[in-house]
């Protein structure tokens, strides 16, 4: 098992944030969080990453405790949460050279090979603010690849991406899990999960309202969408006693 999310909470201030998110992850999966914005999907995934301390629960990596042995965890796993952190007055070859620093055993081909497969192998001179928004978003992304992690997370990977990068990601996410990785992807899209996830997990309101591996989806509705909006009637009674919750503790 490489994730492993036991009754994670994580509560802001104005009452906002996740409560009882619990699932697992294995080589070679593709869970997609699907939710609206303000769901609780990247609070899951900054807990995961220990950019958040969470309120309770537990979190593993790889059999390693996340939230007690975080720099041990993150050794597996490769993320893109929200924009990319990135030196603007830097090459993007020496921005992907200093996180190499946070990974052992990571060569200049281990470089290339993440520029490659994002497409901007042939950019690596560029400073990083003569970047587009979507070029931006690619070099992120090979920021997550550069270790090879076993558990890769990306945090709505699509946003500012065209056409082509948009298949990209998808490609990058089947490729990682073809080759042993276990893929969190989040999107407010079902139909860019529906393309890439093999589950699904409905988030709302900061709940986990149901996962469902793909094959199962696809045979009892027309589609991800509709599983999703058939989730969230299904716990119309639940979210209704978050949301007054919420307005109540602004």
């Amino acid at each position: 098992m490489i994730l492993d999310i036991k009754n994670v909470v994580k509560l802001y201030k104005n009452g906002r944030g996740v409560e009882d998110i619990s699932f697992t992850l294995n080589n070679g999966e593709v869970l997609g969080l699907l939710g609206p914005n303000g769901s609780g999907k990247t609070t899951t995934m900054k807990a995961i990453a220990g950019l958040v301390r969470i309120d309770s629960g537990e979190i593993e990596v790889c059999g390693v405790d996340a939230v007690a042995n975080h720099e041990d965890a993150m050794q597996h796993t490769g993320c893109l949460i929200e924009a990319p952190a990135l030196y603007e007055h830097m090459s993007i070859l020496r921005n992907m050279q200093l996180a190499a620093r946070f990974y052992p055993d990571i060569s200049d081909t281990d470089i290339n090979e993440a520029l490659q497969t994002v497409g901007m192998n042939r950019y690596t001179n560029d400073k990083i603010h003569s970047l587009s928004l979507g070029m931006r978003q690619r070099v992120g992304l090979a920021l997550a690849l550069i270790s090879k992690p076993a558990l890769l997370i990306l945090d709505e990977p699509a946003n500012g991406l065209d056409i082509e990068g948009m298949v990209l990601v998808r490609h990058v996410v089947q490729r990682a899990a073809a080759e042993g990785s276990a893929v969190l992807i989040s999107s407010h899209l079902a139909n860019e999960i529906q393309q890439c996830a093999s589950k699904v997990a409905v988030i709302h309101s900061g709940r986990m309202l149901g996962m469902r591996d793909m094959g199962e989806i696809m045979q009892s509705f027309a589609s991800v969408e509709d599983y999703f909006m058939n989730e969230v009637a299904q716990n119309d009674g639940i979210l209704g006693g978050i949301q007054q919750r919420v307005r109540q503790n602004p």
